[in-house]
């Protein structure tokens, strides 16, 4: 009897071991996740407090696996994060279906957090940008900087940048046609007058040049950067007209380069070539890149991108960026709305497009031992947004397909690097 008891109590714990609680599941997709958001910034939590974190590729929507750990429990339960618990034998089974041969999955291991810098002036708020609004909200830490922070080198401490809605090219974002007048217009260009003044520069398009350049040697030593709406074709815009003058008199006050469009090196540039400037300075566009003027036949109702689909186990960074719960993303407007496909460099990489008008909405290449990715438009859940509007609240759209594009950018640099053959 006394034999019989010590089996019985030795499959119970077997059967406990197997069966008690060892990690965290964060589940993706469309109808278990309330908050889509605010897992990013629980994982992003977890690597910053030295926790072990893995990203199942294409399982359920993109979902997180993290230790079971009480502090974990209750982070999720604040933040109003949807998880699931799992056993060592349920994990070990998700692992082994990922890993098969015949499934498009893959398991990422999560190394560390990445120190995010923000590229911004001082004083703007919050919502002024996508992605300091979805960082703020996913409680993502990150440092705001500006040009002196660039110029005198302190990108060196970030792993990750993103680039507010800026005009590299010295222009103050072609606003001249319509807000020339505006107190706010006005202001801005004074204060980056200053600025480039104050750091020994006649102009302020030269002084965007040697930001451009500086944020360029920064991708190139391996660092990973982000843009989004006029940042993307600006920054190439600048890059490429280095030396050359492409800035009216009532932004420098003096003439542009005569012929200027034959002066610029598209080999200069990250994403985009044989572009045509647009030379007026009244016109909201710096260049045929933006197809926001020819894309007004498309319907708000009907204005979608679709996301492209990778293989998980042999092109997991593209896999990466592209994690969502749905392939099919609700279109948004910009001063740089969307990239003219044929525009775009052969060894760039689209992620999003809409086929039918020919355009890229989300782009990704890399440069030297660094990575950028380019994101068409504004605010993914607004879809015309003009200067002075209201906020964006994203407690309304915690499960935004378009903001989780730019929160897999933010983990993206917190993946294990895989050794190459040699």
């Amino acid at each position: 009897m006394k034999g019989i008891k010590s089996v019985c109590l030795l499959f119970f714990l077997i059967f406990v071991t197997q069966v008690r609680a060892s990690f965290i599941l964060l589940p993706m997709d469309e109808t278990t996740q309330k908050n889509h958001l605010k897992a990013y910034g629980i994982t992003y939590w977890c690597l910053d407090k030295k926790y072990k974190a893995s990203w199942l590729l294409n399982y359920r929507g993109g979902s997180f696996l993290l230790p079971d750990v009480s502090e974990i429990r209750k982070e999720c339960q604040i933040r109003g994060v949807s998880f699931e618990i799992l056993s060592d034998t349920e994990e070990a089974s998700i692992l082994a279906e990922i890993s098969s041969p015949s499934q498009n999955m893959e398991t990422v291991i999560l190394e560390k957090a990445p120190k995010i810098a923000v590229y911004t002036p001082k004083g703007k708020q919050p919502w002024d940008d996508a992605v300091t609004m979805v960082l703020t909200y996913a409680e993502i830490p990150f440092t705001p900087i500006y040009d002196e922070e660039v110029l005198s080198d302190q990108l060196i401490l970030y792993d990750w940048l993103h680039l507010h809605h800026e005009d590299f090219t010295g222009q103050y974002g072609k606003f001249y046609g319509a807000y020339r007048n505006a107190p706010w217009y006005i202001d801005q260009k004074k204060e980056a007058e200053a600025l480039a003044t104050k750091l020994g520069y006649s102009k302020v398009s030269e002084e965007k040049l040697d930001v451009a350049k500086k944020i360029r040697d920064f991708v190139i030593g391996g660092g990973f950067m982000f843009a989004m709406c006029s940042a993307t074709d600006s920054f190439d815009i600048s890059l490429s007209a280095e030396g050359v003058d492409i800035c009216e008199p009532m932004f420098d006050g003096d003439d542009s380069s005569p012929n200027y469009q034959s002066k610029i090196d598209y080999s200069k540039t990250f994403a985009f070539k044989d572009f045509i400037l647009d030379r007026k300075p009244d016109h909201y566009e710096f260049s045929d890149i933006d197809m926001t003027e020819k894309r007004a036949a498309i319907p708000f109702e009907k204005d979608y991108f679709t996301l492209m689909e990778f293989s998980a186990k042999w092109d997991v960074i593209p896999s990466m960026l592209c994690q969502n719960h749905t392939q099919l993303v609700k279109g948004f407007m910009g001063q740089t709305t969307a990239f003219q496909r044929d525009l775009i460099k052969s060894n760039v990489l689209v992620l999003g497009e809409n086929e039918l008008n020919g355009e890229a909405r989300y782009i990704h290449g890399q440069k030297g031992k660094g990575f950028f990715t380019f994101y068409g438009g504004h605010d993914p859940e607004d879809y015309r947004h003009q200067v002075g509007d209201p906020p964006t609240v994203l407690d309304l759209h915690p499960n935004s397909p378009g903001f989780r594009l730019i929160l897999n950018n933010v983990l993206f640099p917190a993946a294990k690097k895989k050794k190459q053959k040699t």
